[in-house]
């Protein structure tokens, strides 16, 4: 691979299972949320089934909302791609934090959740993960 080097590229945090985790935003398989994010579009990753979920709040959102993963490095489900899946509040509901995918069904079912797969397939390996509260 060559000796190695450091460059500067913007991380996110996102929360799996009640704490945050480090992750890096790469490829999507929209050319057009490519373009709009400045990352790569790659219309192969689209292709791959069986991924993760990564689940993101459209329209109104508690504060501190951040991307919810479906897994994490050392779970045996991870992989660094991931199913985008929209989640947005019916206007009658009060958002709440959402800090994991476990969490998702239960605010579904009472709280007035809905969730819609994005269809796009996002490269964003999660390179630290948070330790637990």
């Amino acid at each position: 691979m060559g000796p190695p080097r450091s460059i500067a590229q913007p991380s996110f945090q996102g929360y799996y299972d009640g704490h945050k985790d480090t992750y890096l935003s790469t490829d999507i398989s929209s050319k057009a949320e490519a373009k709009a994010m400045h990352i790569n579009y790659s219309a192969s990753i689209g292709k791959v089934k069986g991924l993760p979920e990564i689940y993101l709040v459209q329209g109104r959102a508690a504060a501190g909302q951040l991307a919810v993963f479906g897994s994490q490095p050392g779970e045996p489900d991870y992989s660094p791609l991931w199913t985008e899946t929209i989640l947005t509040w019916k206007a009658s509901a009060t958002p709440v934090l959402i800090t994991s995918d476990n969490q998702i069904n239960k605010l579904e079912k009472t709280s007035g959740l809905t969730e819609r797969p994005g269809n796009v397939v996002l490269n964003c390996p999660i390179i630290k993960i948070g330790s637990k509260s």
